[in-house]
Protein backbone atom coordinates (compact mmCIF):
# COMPACT_ATOMS: atom_id res chain seq x y z
CA UNK A 1 0.00 0.00 0.00
CA UNK A 2 1.33 3.60 -0.86
CA UNK A 3 0.51 4.74 2.32
CA UNK A 4 1.48 2.57 5.15
CA UNK A 5 5.10 1.86 5.87
CA UNK A 6 6.25 -0.28 8.70
CA UNK A 7 9.24 1.53 10.36
CA UNK A 8 11.66 -0.61 12.61
CA UNK A 9 11.83 1.36 15.74
CA UNK A 10 15.48 1.24 16.80
CA UNK A 11 17.77 3.53 17.62
CA UNK A 12 21.48 3.14 16.54
CA UNK A 13 22.45 1.78 19.79
CA UNK A 14 19.45 -0.40 19.44
CA UNK A 15 20.14 -1.40 16.12
CA UNK A 16 23.51 -2.06 16.39
CA UNK A 17 22.46 -4.99 18.83
CA UNK A 18 19.96 -6.66 16.06
CA UNK A 19 22.09 -6.59 13.15
CA UNK A 20 24.91 -7.79 15.00
CA UNK A 21 22.70 -11.06 16.07
CA UNK A 22 21.31 -11.39 12.06
CA UNK A 23 24.33 -14.29 11.52
CA UNK A 24 25.49 -15.65 8.43
CA UNK A 25 23.26 -18.60 8.03
CA UNK A 26 20.23 -16.61 5.77
CA UNK A 27 20.19 -13.82 3.91
CA UNK A 28 18.84 -9.99 4.78
CA UNK A 29 18.86 -6.81 3.75
CA UNK A 30 18.09 -3.42 5.82
CA UNK A 31 17.17 0.28 4.21
CA UNK A 32 17.47 3.50 6.05
CA UNK A 33 14.66 6.02 4.28
CA UNK A 34 15.12 9.45 4.19
CA UNK A 35 13.19 11.73 2.90
CA UNK A 36 13.99 11.24 -0.60
CA UNK A 37 13.15 7.76 0.17
CA UNK A 38 9.85 8.30 1.34
CA UNK A 39 8.87 10.28 -1.40
CA UNK A 40 9.82 7.81 -3.91
CA UNK A 41 8.01 5.12 -1.72
CA UNK A 42 5.18 7.07 -1.76
CA UNK A 43 5.08 7.93 -5.36
CA UNK A 44 6.41 3.99 -6.91
CA UNK A 45 5.06 0.40 -7.07
CA UNK A 46 8.75 -0.80 -7.79
CA UNK A 47 10.29 0.76 -4.61
CA UNK A 48 7.56 -0.37 -2.76
CA UNK A 49 8.15 -3.60 -3.41
CA UNK A 50 12.06 -3.26 -2.55
CA UNK A 51 11.24 -2.25 0.58
CA UNK A 52 8.55 -4.88 1.50
CA UNK A 53 11.42 -7.47 0.96
CA UNK A 54 13.87 -6.04 3.33
CA UNK A 55 14.40 -7.35 6.55
CA UNK A 56 14.87 -4.23 8.28
CA UNK A 57 13.67 -0.25 7.53
CA UNK A 58 15.73 1.77 10.38
CA UNK A 59 14.58 5.86 9.74
CA UNK A 60 17.36 7.79 8.99
CA UNK A 61 15.66 11.01 8.92
CA UNK A 62 15.71 12.94 12.36
CA UNK A 63 13.82 15.99 10.00
CA UNK A 64 11.02 13.12 9.45
CA UNK A 65 11.02 12.03 12.72
CA UNK A 66 10.65 15.42 14.03
CA UNK A 67 8.02 16.70 11.60
CA UNK A 68 5.70 13.80 12.08
CA UNK A 69 6.22 13.97 15.95
CA UNK A 70 4.65 17.81 14.89
CA UNK A 71 2.31 16.38 12.76
CA UNK A 72 0.99 13.29 13.85
CA UNK A 73 2.19 13.88 17.51
CA UNK A 74 4.15 10.18 17.03
CA UNK A 75 7.35 9.27 18.11
CA UNK A 76 9.53 7.47 15.94
CA UNK A 77 13.09 6.11 16.83
CA UNK A 78 16.18 7.59 14.44
CA UNK A 79 18.65 5.55 13.23
CA UNK A 80 20.78 7.24 10.85
CA UNK A 81 22.62 4.68 8.21
CA UNK A 82 25.97 6.46 8.96
CA UNK A 83 25.62 6.22 12.21
CA UNK A 84 25.03 2.76 11.94
CA UNK A 85 27.87 1.75 9.00
CA UNK A 86 30.22 3.40 11.66
CA UNK A 87 28.61 1.58 14.61
CA UNK A 88 29.24 -1.61 13.23
CA UNK A 89 32.65 -1.55 11.49
CA UNK A 90 33.86 0.33 14.88
CA UNK A 91 32.45 -2.25 17.15
CA UNK A 92 30.52 -5.02 15.74
CA UNK A 93 32.83 -6.49 13.09
CA UNK A 94 35.89 -8.49 13.57
CA UNK A 95 38.98 -8.12 11.61
CA UNK A 96 38.52 -12.26 10.14
CA UNK A 97 34.79 -11.66 9.57
CA UNK A 98 33.82 -11.79 5.77
CA UNK A 99 33.13 -8.50 4.45
CA UNK A 100 31.32 -7.23 1.49
CA UNK A 101 31.77 -3.65 -0.49
CA UNK A 102 30.05 -2.97 -3.05
CA UNK A 103 30.89 0.32 -4.43
CA UNK A 104 33.61 3.07 -3.69
CA UNK A 105 36.65 3.58 -4.94
CA UNK A 106 39.97 1.37 -4.43
CA UNK A 107 41.25 3.97 -2.37
CA UNK A 108 38.60 3.63 0.30
CA UNK A 109 38.44 0.10 0.82
CA UNK A 110 42.12 -0.08 1.77
CA UNK A 111 41.22 2.85 4.32
CA UNK A 112 38.44 0.96 6.10
CA UNK A 113 40.72 -2.50 5.79
CA UNK A 114 43.09 -0.24 7.51
CA UNK A 115 41.15 2.20 9.84
CA UNK A 116 39.20 -1.25 10.92
CA UNK A 117 41.36 -3.82 10.68
CA UNK A 118 39.44 -5.59 8.19
CA UNK A 119 41.43 -8.22 6.87
CA UNK A 120 38.97 -10.39 4.85
CA UNK A 121 37.36 -7.28 3.00
CA UNK A 122 36.61 -8.07 -1.03
CA UNK A 123 36.07 -4.97 -2.71
CA UNK A 124 33.50 -4.95 -6.12
CA UNK A 125 33.64 -1.87 -8.03
CA UNK A 126 30.78 -2.23 -10.55
CA UNK A 127 30.88 0.34 -13.45
CA UNK A 128 28.84 3.67 -13.29
CA UNK A 129 25.12 2.87 -14.16
CA UNK A 130 25.38 -0.43 -14.13
CA UNK A 131 22.36 -0.99 -13.26
CA UNK A 132 21.14 -1.06 -16.87
CA UNK A 133 23.06 -3.00 -18.07
CA UNK A 134 21.48 -7.06 -17.44
CA UNK A 135 25.39 -8.42 -17.73
CA UNK A 136 26.72 -5.84 -15.48
CA UNK A 137 24.15 -6.30 -12.80
CA UNK A 138 24.78 -10.48 -13.41
CA UNK A 139 28.67 -10.29 -12.86
CA UNK A 140 27.87 -7.86 -10.10
CA UNK A 141 25.29 -10.33 -8.34
CA UNK A 142 27.85 -13.46 -9.00
CA UNK A 143 30.98 -11.39 -6.93
CA UNK A 144 29.26 -11.56 -4.17
CA UNK A 145 27.68 -14.36 -4.12
CA UNK A 146 31.23 -15.87 -4.68
CA UNK A 147 32.14 -14.60 -1.08
CA UNK A 148 29.23 -15.78 0.46
CA UNK A 149 28.52 -16.59 3.55
CA UNK A 150 29.36 -13.06 4.41
CA UNK A 151 29.06 -11.22 7.81
CA UNK A 152 27.83 -8.18 6.40
CA UNK A 153 27.86 -6.68 2.73
CA UNK A 154 27.64 -2.62 2.48
CA UNK A 155 26.18 -1.87 -0.78
CA UNK A 156 27.03 1.58 -1.62
CA UNK A 157 25.77 2.52 -5.09
CA UNK A 158 23.15 4.96 -4.03
CA UNK A 159 19.55 4.44 -4.23
CA UNK A 160 17.65 3.03 -5.92
CA UNK A 161 20.57 0.56 -7.50
CA UNK A 162 21.26 -0.58 -3.86
CA UNK A 163 18.01 -1.43 -3.07
CA UNK A 164 17.88 -3.66 -6.58
CA UNK A 165 21.34 -5.54 -5.94
CA UNK A 166 19.76 -6.57 -2.47
CA UNK A 167 16.68 -7.58 -3.53
CA UNK A 168 18.11 -9.95 -6.23
CA UNK A 169 20.41 -11.53 -3.97
CA UNK A 170 17.25 -12.28 -1.85
CA UNK A 171 15.49 -13.85 -4.38
CA UNK A 172 18.58 -15.82 -6.24
CA UNK A 173 18.92 -17.60 -2.59
CA UNK A 174 22.72 -18.06 -2.66
CA UNK A 175 23.79 -15.01 -0.88
CA UNK A 176 24.20 -15.49 3.34
CA UNK A 177 25.06 -12.84 5.26
CA UNK A 178 23.41 -8.94 6.01
CA UNK A 179 23.00 -6.61 3.17
CA UNK A 180 23.65 -2.61 4.34
CA UNK A 181 21.60 -0.51 1.77
CA UNK A 182 24.20 2.74 2.85
CA UNK A 183 24.34 5.18 0.37
CA UNK A 184 26.87 7.65 0.72
CA UNK A 185 27.56 6.35 4.48
CA UNK A 186 31.37 4.88 2.88
CA UNK A 187 31.88 8.82 1.52
CA UNK A 188 31.30 10.44 5.22
CA UNK A 189 33.11 7.54 6.86
CA UNK A 190 36.67 7.85 4.64
CA UNK A 191 36.23 11.60 4.32
CA UNK A 192 35.05 12.03 0.85
CA UNK A 193 32.63 13.87 2.16
CA UNK A 194 31.55 15.77 5.50
CA UNK A 195 28.82 15.88 7.77
CA UNK A 196 27.33 18.26 9.06
CA UNK A 197 28.14 19.21 12.95
CA UNK A 198 26.26 17.14 15.51
CA UNK A 199 24.30 20.48 16.80
CA UNK A 200 22.53 20.44 13.05
CA UNK A 201 22.03 16.53 12.98
CA UNK A 202 20.11 16.89 16.51
CA UNK A 203 18.25 19.68 14.98
CA UNK A 204 17.23 17.83 11.61
CA UNK A 205 18.91 20.30 9.34
CA UNK A 206 22.08 18.38 7.83
CA UNK A 207 20.06 18.47 4.61
CA UNK A 208 20.27 22.10 4.76
CA UNK A 209 24.52 21.37 5.42
CA UNK A 210 24.24 19.15 2.30
CA UNK A 211 22.89 21.14 0.14
CA UNK A 212 25.22 24.30 1.34
CA UNK A 213 28.49 22.07 0.82
CA UNK A 214 27.12 20.67 -2.62
CA UNK A 215 24.33 22.92 -4.25
CA UNK A 216 24.68 22.05 -7.93
CA UNK A 217 24.16 18.52 -7.28
CA UNK A 218 21.50 18.54 -4.51
CA UNK A 219 19.31 21.86 -5.16
CA UNK A 220 16.27 19.92 -6.83
CA UNK A 221 16.58 17.24 -4.55
CA UNK A 222 16.23 19.56 -1.13
CA UNK A 223 14.75 22.46 -2.95
CA UNK A 224 12.21 21.11 -5.79
CA UNK A 225 11.59 17.64 -4.37
CA UNK A 226 12.04 17.58 -1.00
CA UNK A 227 8.99 19.52 -0.02
CA UNK A 228 6.79 17.24 -1.38
CA UNK A 229 6.74 15.44 1.77
CA UNK A 230 5.11 18.07 3.78
CA UNK A 231 1.78 17.00 0.79
CA UNK A 232 2.32 13.61 1.27
CA UNK A 233 2.92 12.89 5.04
CA UNK A 234 -0.43 13.31 6.00
CA UNK A 235 -1.28 10.65 3.53
CA UNK A 236 1.81 8.35 4.89
CA UNK A 237 1.32 6.18 8.17
CA UNK A 238 4.56 5.49 9.73
CA UNK A 239 3.68 2.08 11.64
CA UNK A 240 6.39 1.39 14.36
CA UNK A 241 7.43 -1.94 15.26
CA UNK A 242 10.07 -3.97 17.24
CA UNK A 243 11.01 -7.75 16.74
CA UNK A 244 10.08 -9.90 19.86
CA UNK A 245 13.36 -10.48 20.59
CA UNK A 246 17.09 -10.54 19.48
CA UNK A 247 16.95 -14.32 19.73
CA UNK A 248 14.18 -15.11 17.69
CA UNK A 249 15.69 -13.25 14.38
CA UNK A 250 18.81 -14.78 14.86
CA UNK A 251 17.03 -18.10 14.38
CA UNK A 252 15.31 -16.56 11.28
CA UNK A 253 11.70 -16.93 12.89
CA UNK A 254 11.17 -13.23 12.44
CA UNK A 255 10.93 -10.72 12.10
CA UNK A 256 7.53 -10.79 14.66
CA UNK A 257 6.91 -7.82 15.60
CA UNK A 258 4.65 -6.58 18.25
CA UNK A 259 2.92 -3.04 17.50
CA UNK A 260 4.20 -0.02 19.72
CA UNK A 261 1.04 2.01 20.93
CA UNK A 262 0.74 5.24 19.58
CA UNK A 263 0.47 8.73 20.96
CA UNK A 264 -2.84 9.78 22.17
CA UNK A 265 -4.99 10.32 19.56
CA UNK A 266 -3.62 8.02 17.45
CA UNK A 267 -4.71 4.79 16.05
CA UNK A 268 -2.58 2.10 16.99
Amino acid sequence: MPNVLDIDDYDTKDAMSLVAAFGCDRYGYLVTPNTDHLIRYFEDAEFRALYAHAAYVFLDSRFISQTVGLMKRQTLSVCPGSDLTAGVLSSVIRSQDVTVLVGGTVAQAEFLRSAYGLQSLHHIDPPMNFIRDPEAVEVCLRQVESVSPFRFCFLAIGSPQQEIIARKLKERGTARGLAFCVGASINFLTGVETRAPRWMQRAGFEWLYRLAANPRRLWKRYLIRGPKIFRLLPQLELRARRTASLAASRRGVGPKTIPIPSSPGQAV
